[in-house]
């Protein structure tokens, strides 16, 4: 653990730049989830209960270098104000006059709120001329946005060389939980993957395999391995051009004494629909012109047996179609499994990204998890093996002045 965390940092009468995440979904001009906002309020109290002023600085929605009222935190600076329970001023743009008069203007005991910082195309490029004009407003850097983490912009990585750096409570909260999970984890360690695609995660599937004791791949992800091993998968989602590739994940887990748990029945449907009739078959006998729309209940108690064995467990992915109820069942049987195994302290239990949330959230299992990641991107390529380029910048002393 290379980056120092808010507890190391002298914050009495200082300045702290503190890099959020509020690309938060609105409707209309009211938040239709609060959770990244709700989530940064320690790091906040923290900092103001020990003297310093926090600046928040943000990108909301893609605005590509153009001041659009759409992306404009003005809609809802109102509602973060009352979510967070702290006076907040709202600086019209993120650097120059209407930046400083807003950290000038307020309190020690409020809080700061940057405008959208994708409205400067030098966010975007890293550019160290935005970045200076960043820290010209703070004494300290706090990054306590670790979903950004894997973007290499000036507000995450740029800036952390320029004053002194740490990282937030949430980040702090993420990085140890992560680094607990892959890097130093309680074994047997085991691994679900979902979702629909390989393609999408074969750098993810070939970093597990050398990292966890079993591989448990579902989704329309399973059905590209299945075919790559022979068996007919009627007219299901595949990737045709990636049988090859499951081939060689297969064959280097063996060589890396890892196993993979692949599904042993399915269920089938002529169409993914609400209300069609849908059966469940061994792998081996899926009708022609059905499509595989879930693990099946047989597989389902495999995956449950190889837990019950288990100290760790990193899931990032759902089994089935689980936005279509019956292609639900797998994923929230397997969910309420290892929530009640993760609340009798029986196994260690991280999720992250936004279709497993989702998931988990429709399975109502998501609060006895371990530890649920909201970082999509950066949660991904976290296990892939991937450098972040945000935790990379934490972990490095300073390269400029901000005055230089």
């Amino acid at each position: 653990m290379g980056w120092k965390t808010l507890d190391q940092m002298e914050l009495a009468g200082k300045k702290v730049l503190t890099k959020v995440d509020l690309n938060v979904p609105i409707i209309g001009n009211k938040i239709s989830d609060n959770t990244r906002i709700k989530k940064i309020i320690p790091t906040l109290s923290h900092i103001i209960k020990n003297g310093g002023l926090p600046i928040l600085v943000s990108h909301f929605g893609r605005p590509n270098g153009i001041r659009d009222p759409n992306y404009s935190f003005a809609r809802i600076s109102s509602e973060i104000e009352e979510l967070i329970g702290i006076p907040l001023i709202f600086a019209a743009d993120c650097v120059g006059t209407a930046a400083e008069l807003a950290v000038s203007s307020q309190k020690f005991g409020g809080v700061v709120l940057l405008e959208n910082t994708r409205f400067h195309e030098g966010e975007i490029k890293n550019a160290i001329s935005f970045a200076k004009s960043l820290a010209e407003l703070a004494d300290v850097y706090c990054n306590d946005a670790f979903s950004c983490a894997h973007r290499a912009h000036a507000s995450t990585e740029a800036i952390a060389h320029l004053i002194p750096n740490c990282a937030g409570k949430l980040m702090e909260q993420e990085l140890i939980a992560l680094e607990n999970t892959l890097t130093k984890p309680q074994r047997p360690l085991v691994a679900i993957v979902g979702g629909s695609k390989v393609s999408t995660k074969i750098d993810l599937l070939n970093n597990l395999i050398h990292k966890v004791d079993t591989l448990v791949v579902g989704g329309g992800m399973a059905n590209t391995f299945l075919l790559a091993q022979g068996f007919y998968i009627g007219a299901s989602l595949a990737e045709h051009a990636l049988k090859d590739s499951a081939l060689n994940i297969l064959n280097s887990a063996e060589k890396a004494g890892c196993s993979i748990l692949l599904p042993t029945d399915v269920v089938v449907a002529n169409e993914l629909n609400v209300n069609v009739e849908s059966f469940v078959v061994p792998v081996n006998e899926c009708p022609e012109d059905t499509m595989i729309l879930d693990v099946g209940p047989q597989t389902v108690e495999r995956i449950k047996e190889s837990l019950l064995n288990t100290e760790t467990l990193v899931w990032n992915g759902p089994l089935g179609a689980f936005e279509i109820k019956p292609f639900d069942r797998a994923t929230n049987d397997l969910a309420n499994f290892v929530s009640k195994l993760s609340n009798n302290n029986k196994l260690v239990s991280i999720a992250g990204g936004g279709d497993t949330l989702a998931a988990l959230k429709n399975a109502e299992a998501s609060n006895g998890f371990s530890y649920l990641s909201t970082a999509g991107g950066a949660f991904l390529e976290w296990m892939e093996g991937k450098k972040l380029p945000g935790i990379t910048a934490l972990n490095k002393k300073n390269l400029y002045r901000k005055n230089t």
